[in-house]
């Protein structure tokens, strides 16, 4: 069974869920997630990252992640790991990077479901004109994250 626990943040209330080997999500205030309330040491940890991060004092992530989705979209999420801190990419980049140059809509839609947010960096993916397009938590959470990130990639 799925355990999930809800924290407050520097960006509003979200929750983090795990499957008992991994994290499964991290996700914001308003997103339904079912789960077992239950705060386990894997989500602690979890926790304890991300807070390390929204203080800018983490750049990478060293907890088992298990995203669930697509084959596509697995392979959306895996190319926006290797987006570096403090950088962003464009959909279209994404796209070519997952092998289908025409395939930035798909991509926004596998960002759109990416269910490990945060973590997996899909708030790094903006649009070809370099303007903020589309974030799960809202758009200033996004720009929020992108400037600390910018703030702290020294």
């Amino acid at each position: 069974m799925k355990s999930i626990y809800y924290y407050r943040t520097i960006i509003g209330k979200i929750g983090i869920g795990e499957d008992g080997h991994a994290i499964t999500d991290v996700f914001f205030e308003g997103e339904d997630v079912k789960g077992e309330v239950r705060e386990t040491p894997l989500i602690k940890e979890a926790y304890r990252q991300i807070k390390e991060y929204l203080e800018g004092r983490r750049k990478t992530f060293s907890i088992p992640i298990s995203p669930k989705g697509t084959e596509f979209q697995q392979k959306v999420w895996n190319s926006l790991m290797n987006i570096p801190y403090g950088e962003t990419k464009s959909y279209k980049d994404i796209a070519l990077a997952v092998g289908n140059e025409k395939a930035s809509r798909a991509v926004g839609m596998a960002n759109n479901r990416n269910p490990i947010s945060i973590i997996i960096p899909c708030h790094r993916v903006i649009g070809k004109n370099g303007k903020l397009v589309g974030y799960g938590g809202g758009l200033h959470i996004k720009e929020h994250l992108l400037k600390l990130e910018k703030e702290n990639s020294n």
